[in-house]
């Protein structure tokens, strides 16, 4: 069976020793790091194991060894069936016995030594493991990234969040698009608070003060968005927002972000990094298509793989002509199955000039709300879970 790691270290040194350790071992490799030990880091290890199911965690504790210890206890709380190795640069009883206590599988002396550390990998495999149980519980992330201007990813973003919203889902709505800044436009909102003053906010949130800072769409989703100055956006950044997604998945069932096209800015590819899917929105216009090859390319690049990131043609259109490519052809240039198609609909427009979602009034969308709503389905697996009840 492959190793494959979590590495939780503060120290960048001890992260690049496991990742050194791992090169003359076939099949091993690091599919997650965490430079930040706290209270909530369950929650991101749960993330990704919902992503690596067969994955083991190796953990420092020579920083914070008290810190890290509550963190590993909570983690084993949390996911019993993860295998966990813990690390220091004592090995005496003492240290060992607490790390045991805390939840760890096995211990490694720091620096590592590469015969000892082959033996700890080579306990791993031999190790009965199973995939880690019980983190459905987390609230998903969905997060919509256009391939250029004007595909629409802010309408599929809004609309989706809104039929989740409308189910009964606790939902959450995120504009990371500061140049667009369009949710709060399209749902007709004027929002007091921004994610300015969820970053100033972070070391104190809860759901009562998250609740109270952010605006509740009258379909009952939370929506935050971005500062309306451009100077501001440096001031909200990746670990914020890593920091700000763990509290969301913690107590909300459904986060949906708009992640603009901005697909090389740092709190965008931190979003992506969390995301359970990436629904990469196009259309049949060549030039989305030939942005798409070049999106799909550097995705692949950072590590994502096809089941993360689904292609969504949106004004999709089953009449092709010189200006359209056919769904084979999309498919063919981006060696990708499509996973929707959402029909062109003049309704669009007109919900947007009123700024409503379209599926606010099934009726006025028509076609397109039932169709929308199969997407919906799909993406979420409940049409899935229909047919199994069925």
């Amino acid at each position: 069976m492959p190793i494959t790691l979590l590495v939780a270290s503060s120290d960048e040194h001890f992260r690049e020793m496991v990742r050194e350790s791992l090169l003359n071992i076939a099949n091993a490799k690091v599919v997650a790091e965490y430079p930040e030990i706290t209270p909530n880091l369950y929650i991101r290890v749960l993330q990704d194991l919902e992503r690596h199911p067969e994955a083991a965690l190796v953990i420092d504790l020579a920083s914070d060894p008290e810190i890290a210890l509550k963190a590993l206890e909570r983690i084993k709380q949390a996911a019993p069936e993860l295998y966990v190795i813990a690390s220091n640069y004592q090995a005496d009883g003492e240290s060992v016995i607490a790390a045991v206590r805390a939840g760890a599988n096995d211990f490694l002396v720091q620096p590592f030594k590469r015969l000892e550390f082959r033996e700890a990998m080579a306990r791993l495999e031999r190790a009965p493991r199973r995939a880690t149980p019980g983190v459905s519980r987390l609230g998903k992330i969905y997060t919509f990234l256009g391939v250029k201007g004007g595909v629409g990813t802010t309408t599929l973003a809004v609309n989706f969040a809104a039929v989740l919203a409308q189910r009964g889902q606790h939902t959450v709505l995120i504009d990371l698009d500061w140049v667009g800044n369009d949710v709060a436009m399209q749902l007709g909102a004027q929002p007091q608070n921004t994610l300015l003053e969820i970053g100033e906010n972070l070391s104190r949130m809860d759901q009562a003060l998250f609740e109270g800072l952010v605006t509740r769409d009258p379909l009952g989703m939370f929506v935050v968005s971005p500062a309306d100055s451009f100077e501001h956006r440096g001031y909200f950044t990746e670990p914020m927002f890593r920091e700000f997604s763990a509290f969301l998945v913690d107590k909300y069932e459904a986060i949906v972000i708009d992640a603009g096209r901005w697909i090389n800015d740092d709190v965008v590819l931190g979003a992506l990094q969390v995301s359970n899917t990436i629904f990469l929105v196009i259309t049949q216009e060549f030039p989305a298509i030939r942005n798409a090859q070049r999106y799909l390319g550097y995705l692949m690049r950072m590590g994502f793989t096809q089941d993360q990131v689904r292609v969504v043609i949106n004004q999709y259109s089953k009449r092709a002509d010189s200006n359209r490519a056919t769904l084979e052809q999309v498919q063919q240039t981006l060696n990708q199955p499509v996973f929707c198609g959402i029909p062109s609909s003049p309704a669009v427009l007109a919900f947007i000039n009123r700024a409503r979602p379209f599926v606010s009034d099934p009726k006025a969308a028509g076609d397109l709300d039932r169709a929308f709503r199969a997407f919906v389905d799909k993406a979420t697996g409940a049409r899935a879970a229909l047919a199994k009840a069925g």
